[in-house]
């Protein structure tokens, strides 16, 4: 099984400082594969917990060198929960990449554990009969120190569902649990990568040396 690793992360980096330079981006230090994947960037200023600032990826398998390479910039330019993020924010970025693993039907909306399963949640609108999905990567409830119940009703809202949330409602939810591995790299650690690896730092236009 392949898992999340460094050389991942540096060819998002690599993707997204590529993309300010105008620059092709340097072939990717590890195999091809077909996996389902999400890459994540966060903003980390002034020492306070990082802020989330794209998330975008795919839940069916595909190419991870092309996946890795769209995603890293979909998530960085095209995230609509947020502004692009722009060329002066790299200092401030830290990227997780993630390969989905695991999938599995789960026997309610209730079958699944916080801090192992990332869950994909598919049900019908009682208000207006449309069908709304939507998911969450295995960290994020964790992270947010929700309970199964609340990861469910927060999720049901980011499916763009506006009506109550009752047992009933819940109960209409068809759940699908997966598992992922991960890897997270700053920034900073990206530059010290590249200088070892590459002989010299990354630069982008308009930025300082590193």
């Amino acid at each position: 099984m392949v898992s999340a690793n460094r050389e991942m992360v540096v060819y998002c980096f690599d993707t997204l400082v590529a993309h300010y330079n105008d620059e092709p981006v340097p072939p990717p230090a590890f195999d091809e594969g077909q996996h389902p994947l999400f890459v994540t960037w966060k903003k980390v200023v002034n020492g306070y917990e990082p802020r989330l600032r794209g998330c975008i990826g795919t839940l069916s398998a595909r190419g991870i060198v092309n996946g890795f390479k769209d995603y890293a910039l979909t998530s960085a330019l095209r995230d609509h929960r947020f502004p692009p993020i722009q060329a002066k924010e790299l200092p401030f970025l830290q990227c997780t990449v993630s390969i989905l693993t695991n999938y599995e039907n789960a026997a309610n909306y209730l079958d699944w554990e916080v801090g192992k399963h990332g869950i994909i949640i598919e049900f019908t609108d009682p208000d207006n009969n449309t069908k709304r999905s939507a998911t969450y990567l295995p960290d994020v409830a964790a992270q947010e120190g929700w309970t199964t119940v609340e990861a469910i009703d927060s999720l049901m809202r980011k499916a763009g569902y506006r009506g109550a949330i009752t047992a009933s409602v819940r109960n209409r939810i068809r759940l699908t649990r997966y598992q992922s591995t991960l890897f997270t790299m700053h920034f900073s650690d990206y530059v010290n990568y590249v200088k070892t690896t590459r002989g010299a730092a990354p630069s982008v236009a308009g930025l300082k040396a590193y």
